[in-house]
């Protein structure tokens, strides 16, 4: 006997790891299960063949919001080409539908309720040993109703997924060290369940080790608020301090504003790029957060962000969701700048999903909203936000993706946001300048963006044409030393006697790049780079520099000498050139 777990993911550096908590719990029946993962890329056709092949006796699909809508074609077909085949759902997107999906689905064997590791045990000795009936198997939907509530499982008892990491090379491994959350906000499915349940530390110490000694990249715990306990998360944090191996970055979904002293103390002396933290946000107005039942200090979590920044080691994504009940396009405004002004590494712009299940879903008539039939349910207008205003949010969350998230325009963007009266309207124009243009938005091309935001800056700010050049110019070398230089960079023929002298004086001296040893001109004039500058762009911190050099200042981009945190290189101004 054959037991299936499909899982479809969003993408390939993704895995799914309720499949292998799945089988992990099941140990015991583990030579008749077998997993298979694909993406939403991957064709319909294409997995189905895969399926089919894989000749199961059973199939059990792992449901979400993003795969949702491939799954049900899915089923549809496994059912025609298979219809021995019994099929069985679970996840998120179906456990608080009820037993109304079988009117969509009627050819489903049934629904895994809830959480789903001890009922697959009990459903793998149904088909397995046949010493159990379907109905008495709590957690269960089936066509004539529900089995009973599932008991919440002891996480601690739950086996380790990650016996081998050869089905996860390149992508991302998921953990967790604690289920449920402690908030009730009224968007999240998370709010069903308020009971918090941690995983023993010992156990989590011994599990993490295991990814440190492999050296893995990133480790993202999935953990709804990883702080919600001060004791369980320094036992963690001092852990993964103390046992660093210089490599791996841990990622963390957090509650900020409930971050007490010893905990900032911490993580201000974690190696840079240790931790990563992921803190939502959603809105600063207080009408819309007592709305949504979001228990936030702003003022306080504005405090801990900046605290956070100042020890430079830490990238902090802050989250913010447009949608949401009180909140109209003048508010998001305001929760947008003084959530920008925390200076986050990433500013994630999301819009509502009315999810059923959870409380917003029950509100959507008194709030007025309308929404996506089909996943991802996403808001189309609410009783304060029009679509034509939602569209144009869309724009500027496409805006903040390109120039903002991405990192590459962290010194132009301070000094060209001074023409403008806040952020959000300087976005909110370069949006607007996109669209007037006809532009594309989805270019692979990284000139093409420093192309069209020079373009931007020169009809908004013309008299300093130079400085905003040599702006993109800074922030296009400090990621890399490109292989073509945009049209608007300066002709460096005009300046090879100074780049050759430098670089011929560099090869006897060793005075700026004693780090390389004993190379020749030629290698280190490969390895770095030299630009000249007529402006202080890599001093300007955000303010106009009215002033144009008569001569040039030259500077050297060192790439063997990259922030860890930002990845940008080192600049080494060579003043007395």
């Amino acid at each position: 006997m054959k037991f299936l777990l499909v899982a479809v993911n969003a993408k390939y550096i993704h895995s799914n790891p309720a499949i292998y908590s799945l089988r992990a719990y099941a140990h015991l029946y583990a030579e008749h299960i077998e997993l298979a993962e694909y993406t939403i890329n991957n064709r319909t056709e294409e997995i189905m063949a895969d399926i089919f092949k894989k000749k199961p006796d059973v199939l059990g699909f792992s449901c979400y919001i993003w795969n949702w809508k491939q799954i049900r074609e899915l089923i549809a077909i496994c059912h025609k080409i298979m219809p021995q085949v019994p099929i069985w759902v679970g996840g998120p997107q179906v456990s608080n539908q009820g037993i109304s999906l079988f009117d969509e689905l009627p050819t489903l064997a049934g629904i895994m309720s809830g959480e789903g590791e001890a009922t697959f045990l009990e459903l793998m000795e149904y088909y397995v040993d046949k010493n159990k009936t379907l109905s008495s198997i709590r957690g269960l939907l089936l066509k004539d109703g529900a089995t009973g509530v599932r008991a919440l499982t002891d996480i601690s008892k739950i086996p380790f997924l990650y016996t081998t990491l050869e089905p996860f090379a390149n992508r991302i491994i998921y953990y967790e060290s604690s289920r449920g959350c402690p908030f009730a906000c009224s968007y999240c499915l998370s709010s069903i369940e308020k009971q918090v349940r941690l995983k023993n530390t010992e156990i989590v110490k011994k599990e993490l080790q295991f990814f440190i000694d492999r050296q893995v990249t990133q480790v993202k715990f999935v953990d709804r608020t990883f702080n919600c306990n001060h004791k369980h998360a320094m036992e963690i944090w001092t852990y993964l301090k103390e046992n660093d191996n210089n490599i791996t970055n841990f990622h963390f979904e957090i509650s900020a504003d409930i971050l007490n002293e010893e905990e900032l103390v911490l993580l201000n002396s974690m190696r840079p790029g240790l931790v990563q933290l992921e803190i939502g946000v959603q809105s600063t107005n207080p009408v819309t957060l007592k709305e949504i039942r979001r228990v936030m200090d702003v003022e306080r979590l504005a405090q801990v962000v900046l605290r956070i920044k100042q020890g430079q080691n830490i990238h902090q994504h802050l989250d913010l969701i447009a949608g949401l009940p009180f909140e109209d396009y003048a508010s998001f405004q305001k929760s947008f700048n003084d959530v920008y002004a925390m200076e986050p590494d990433q500013l994630q712009l999301g819009f509502l999903k009315v999810l059923k299940g959870a409380h917003m879903y029950d509100m959507v008539e008194e709030y007025g909203i309308g929404y996506q039939d089909n996943p991802p349910y996403e808001v189309l207008f609410t009783k304060w936000l029009s679509y034509e205003e939602l569209l144009q949010l869309k724009a500027v969350e496409e805006m903040i993706e390109m120039y903002y998230n991405s990192g590459q325009f962290s010194h132009t963007l301070p000094v060209l946001m001074k023409c403008f009266k806040d952020a959000f309207s300087f976005f909110a124009a370069l949006a607007n300048f996109f669209e007037k243009r006809g532009y594309k938005t989805n270019s692979p091309a990284r000139i093409y963006r420093y192309d069209v935001l020079l373009q931007f800056a020169i009809e908004t700010d013309p008299e300093y044409t130079l400085m905003y050049e040599e702006l993109l110019i800074l922030d296009l070398y400090l990621r890399e030393k490109v292989k073509s230089r945009p049209d608007f960079a300066k002709d460096l023929l005009e300046y090879k006697e100074e780049i050759r002298n430098f670089y011929g004086e560099e090869e006897r001296s060793f005075k700026y790049l004693p780090h390389y040893g004993k190379i020749s001109a030629k290698q280190l004039s490969n390895m770095t780079h030299m630009e000249p500058f007529y402006y202080p762009v890599w001093s300007m911190e955000g303010q106009i520099e009215k002033n144009c050099n008569q001569q040039p200042t030259f500077v050297v981009f060192d790439y063997t000498q990259k922030d860890r945190l930002t990845g940008k290189a080192k600049i080494i101004v060579l003043e007395n050139l």
